[in-house]
């Protein structure tokens, strides 16, 4: 996924402008955190149902250009 712009802002009103996934208060951090627990996709989309495949592979399209030095 390369245009995870659509699916996380930030915003300095919400989460302290931490990057979120948009119309939610659900960091990306958190997503990433649910991930390296060992949180299933299936899992995570059944606690959080407003969320979609696309958010998680988003969250993890973010992780690498900030890895990479780009975000």
């Amino acid at each position: 996924m390369n245009d995870y712009k659509k699916y996380i802002s930030s915003n300095p009103n919400i989460r302290f402008g931490k990057p979120c996934i948009i119309q939610t208060r659900i960091a990306v951090y958190d997503v990433l955190s649910w991930l390296a627990a060992g949180m299933s996709h299936q899992k995570i989309l059944e606690d959080y149902p407003y969320l979609k495949e696309e958010h998680i592979y988003a969250c993890l399209a973010f992780a690498v250009d900030v890895v990479k030095g780009i975000k």
